[in-house]
């Protein structure tokens, strides 16, 4: 018998330990092959790369030998594949920059649950005949967000969702819903889940231009909006866009739609807060998230900000809206008006927990650190010459696309054209930023060195005056 990358043969029919060949099981991923692109796979004249289905790396799943209780050789083979796996994720935990989850956390007293079975079926504030479930915990979170965005208990309804995508699918459905025939409204730069919802619904979508910034641009909203006068408007505004941290202005797009002839019965406004969601309300002079505010509903990611381990969300919206949506289920003895069936039940403990440990006080700790670190930051990338641009509500740190892949691979970097973006989060420090500047610095200055290729502009990206480039210094 030969396992790949395995630690067991038999020779003449006895098993022995080989060492582990960590180079067949735990690879650096390489860089996907260019493929050719179809019409709409180009950005910026770069090649989308090819997906997932390329298997450049695969731990292969192999049926146990009839012997194997009594060898143990599977049991070791698949102990060293999880060792090295862990050692993988600790090494590339290193040099996670570009994505927003924050990874400063611990969960061992939540060990002892791991053995059960947990599952959130149906509607959280109804009980179904499957006993073994968190709603109690669940419940408890949500009304913990309900104090935040300053919704009353008996106003409102939510659930904890199974990532951020869910509570924007969740949202738009919920506005379609109270207005079948709307329009629905979102910037350029807001997530691609948005979109998923408008095509998965069938809904019409118009896409709103953006202002440097990325927030979205109110004249180009209010021009759209004029031009569908006649239905009903359902509008997502970004607590924080995907690349760079833009927070749509809540305040101005309600007063669009007003001046626009819509009166708050022919509009839904869903809130996509994935990160600053959570961010915000601890942020000085910010302007407020609020149920007391003409919106429909907020969702919020809990693997983001508040440092989950597993993805999921929180999703809140009034109860007049939501029993358009409510089915009763006999087979589960509820009601269910989530989009998934099955909820992981664990999510809403490990939420309550951190909640619970840190609370209030200590989340807007964690706000200024980050909005401390992403200010220095932005200072060392101007201080080198280069070009970077920090929203004054944001954490997220746009800067030029480094021009080596392998660099952007390394560092875990998110990128957009001729941008990438560090997104700073609670687990970021100042020293993880001091050996990633050092290091671009240092690259940087061998891609550009015999003049040959020049850095980006990306003034069309981040305004002329944050532009290092030839043109713009």
């Amino acid at each position: 018998m030969e396992v790949v990358g395995a630690v067991s043969v038999h020779v003449n029919g006895k098993a022995e330990i080989e060492d582990f060949n960590l180079s067949a099981v735990v690879q650096p991923e390489p860089l996907h092959p260019i493929v050719t692109a179809d019409k709409g796979d180009k950005q910026n004249g770069r090649e989308i790369v090819s997906g997932r289905n390329v298997h450049t790396t695969c731990l292969e799943v192999t049926e146990p030998e009839a012997n194997d209780e009594l060898t143990g050789d599977k049991d070791a083979y698949m102990a060293s594949v999880l060792a090295r796996y862990r050692e993988n994720l600790m090494e590339r935990t290193k040099y996670h920059l570009g994505y927003p989850f924050n990874l400063d956390f611990d969960y061992g007293g939540l060990g002892q649950l791991q053995h059960f079975s947990i599952n959130n079926l149906g509607d959280p504030f109804i009980e179904s005949n499957y006993g073994v479930h968190s709603r109690q915990f669940e419940v408890g979170v949500l009304d913990w967000f309900a104090r935040l965005w300053e919704i009353e208990k008996n106003e409102y309804w939510g659930y904890i969702t199974n990532c951020g995508t869910e509570g924007n699918l969740h949202g738009i459905l919920v506005g379609r819903e109270a207005f079948p025939n709307g329009v629905l409204y979102a910037s350029r730069e807001s997530h691609y889940s948005v979109f998923k919802a408008a095509r998965m619904y069938r809904m019409d979508c118009e896409k709103v231009d953006c202002l440097i910034s990325g927030e979205i641009d109110c004249a180009d909203f209010k021009a759209k909006l004029l031009a569908n006068k006649d239905k009903p408007a359902i509008i997502n505004v970004n607590i924080g866009t995907t690349v760079k941290g833009a927070v749509d202005d809540l305040d101005l797009v309600i007063q669009t739609l007003e001046e626009s002839g819509f009166s708050e019965d022919r509009f839904y406004i869903h809130c996509d807060g994935a990160l600053f969601g959570l961010m915000m309300p601890f942020v000085k002079r910010a302007p407020k998230v609020t149920f007391k505010k003409a919106i429909g509903s907020v969702s919020v990611s809990g693997h983001k900000f508040v440092g989950c381990p597993m993805p999921c969300g929180v999703q809140i919206t009034r109860m007049e809206h939501i029993n358009a949506l409510s089915r009763n289920v006999e087979y589960l003895a509820s009601r269910d008006a989530t989009i998934m069936g099955s909820r992981n039940g664990h999510a809403p403990i490990f939420l309550w927990y951190t909640l619970n440990r840190k609370g209030y006080k200590g989340f807007q700790k964690e706000v200024q650190k980050c909005l401390r670190n992403a200010h220095y930051l932005k200072d060392r990338l101007h201080d080198a010459g280069i070009s970077s641009m920090l929203n004054e509500l944001s954490s997220t740190v746009v800067f030029e696309r480094p021009l080596d892949e392998e660099f952007v691979r390394r560092w875990q970097l998110a990128c957009q054209g001729n941008i990438a973006h560090v997104v700073v989060m609670p687990s970021v420090t100042i020293e993880k930023l001091d050996d990633f500047l050092n290091e671009l610095v240092e690259k940087r200055s061998t891609w550009y060195q015999d003049g040959e290729a020049q850095p980006p502009c990306i003034a069309a990206d981040v305004g002329s005056e944050n532009c290092a480039c030839a043109s713009h210094k």
